[in-house]
């Protein structure tokens, strides 16, 4: 077998006649930039996430910057984040003049740990990003509270969780990146609503808010030649928009897909000594743009990636190197121990997920698995 980590051509093949009516359209009318398919599509998607406004981007890394340029911070400020993340959070705090906080994640579901957020406050501290990882929503709720307690600002990362669903404790339910005061998210292909280049965006629950994320991505104007604030260019292009509208028709059931093949995988590995499977937190649903293993220490990961390799088996691990321990990201005055993430590191692997992948090839890859264990 062949097998993929995410088969992007097998989804488009599904959709093919769709997404190439699309951007002939997109080719056709010679809108390339902020063209109306990219209106088109943020209205869609603004609607699907329940009428937030949503502002279009370049990329997710861009929908972070652009969020953090949006809240009017000082060089020196402290924003919170999750110390188990992909770089791009840690990397626009930089950027900006601002100081990252690290704070470890909860050992079961590897989301910021709420628990250790106040501890990190000082009067400098300004924003958390809690980062939606995997699939599943941070706990949102309390961090939350705690924003409001000390008045700080939330922006959630979103870029893993699109389509996930937080459910606070009055029985209220929002979608993931719609609660905190911006939302970030990225639309690369892998993505589980992912373009056919770059692309990202923020959902931005305040009118004037969004109006100034809007202005900060097109040079800081609302008028064209009339820059108003320092800005960037960060534009989403017509064609990216034309594949993700059609994509944006399917999400739900992709996910749907992803949480099937989440259930497969669980039944199969479970009772596997040395393996423990992904721990879903009953506030959140779980959308698996990844499955995560943590494995025992004593399992020799490299080793079993070399075997699954050898088997044409592909797996990733995020993150291998955490935030804190990145050449870019040491403080001298933070030496703080982060033993969640520093065993993370050491012990998960994600395996093949996909809205394609089929029960024959989890039944492969599990068994090759097993196969390595009895070794």
């Amino acid at each position: 077998m062949n097998i993929k980590m995410v088969d992007l051509k097998g989804q488009y093949n599904k959709i093919k006649s769709e997404v190439d009516t699309e951007i002939q359209k997109v080719i056709e009318n010679t809108s390339f930039i902020n063209g109306p398919k990219v209106k088109e599509f943020s209205e869609n998607l603004s609607q699907y996430l329940g009428g937030i406004s949503v502002v279009p981007c370049a990329n997710g890394t861009d929908a972070l910057q652009i969020a953090l340029m949006a809240l009017e911070l000082t060089p020196g400020d402290e924003v919170i984040l999750p110390v188990h993340t992909y770089v791009a959070t840690a990397e626009v705090i930089a950027l900006l003049k601002l100081k990252p906080v690290f704070v470890d994640v909860h050992p079961d579901f590897f989301t910021i740990d709420v628990r250790q957020i106040e501890s990190k406050i000082t009067k400098k501290t300004k924003v958390i990003i809690p980062v939606h990882l995997y699939g599943q929503c941070a706990d949102m709720e309390p961090i939350m509270n705690i924003a409001n307690k000390y008045n700080l600002f939330v922006v959630e990362d979103t870029a893993q969780a699109i389509g996930a669903e937080y459910s606070f404790s009055d029985g209220r339910k929002f979608m993931a990146g719609t609660i905190g005061d911006i939302g970030t998210t990225s639309f690369f292909p892998s993505k589980n609503l992912g373009c056919f280049g770059d692309g990202g965006a923020m959902f931005v629950n305040n009118n004037k808010l969004a109006n100034k994320c809007n202005m900060i991505a097109n040079h800081g104007q609302r008028i064209k030649y009339h820059h108003d604030i320092v800005g960037c260019n960060s534009r989403l292009d017509s064609i990216q928009a034309a594949v993700l509208d059609v994509k944006l028709k399917y999400l739900n059931q992709y996910c749907s897909a992803r949480q099937n093949a989440a259930t497969v995988y669980d039944n199969l590995l479970k009772d596997i000594d040395g393996i423990i499977t992904p721990k879903l937190f009953n506030i959140s649903s779980h959308v698996y743009h990844q499955y995560t293993l943590m494995l025992d220490e004593s399992i020799n990961r490299s080793a079993l990636q070399d075997y699954l390799k050898d088997r044409n088996i592909p797996s990733m691990i995020y993150y291998p190197v955490p935030l804190h321990k990145q050449v870019a990201y040491i403080q001298a005055e933070n030496q703080d121990s982060y033993p969640v993430t520093e065993k993370l590191s050491k012990t998960v692997l994600s395996l093949p997920i996909h809205t394609e992948i089929t029960l024959k090839e989890q039944e492969y890859i599990v068994s090759t698995i097993k196969e390595f264990l009895k070794m």
